[in-house]
């Protein structure tokens, strides 16, 4: 299960073009948990990469 927490040490600024409809669904997420939209968005990030599924991939080499 997905949990929302708090906290990274160590950072690097990057820009990404998101369709609006996700960021306005992004940001009131953020906000009903009381975690920034950077905090969320690296969750998020990190919980896609942690399951993502490379069998696929794996198949091609």
């Amino acid at each position: 299960m997905f949990k929302l927490q708090k906290g990274y040490d160590e950072y690097v600024t990057k820009t990404f073009r998101l369709p609006r409809e996700f960021v306005e669904k992004l940001e009131k997420l953020a906000f009903e948990n009381n975690l920034s939209l950077n905090q969320l968005v690296l969750q998020c990030l990190k919980y896609a990469i942690d399951n993502l599924d490379t069998s696929e991939n794996e198949n091609e080499k």
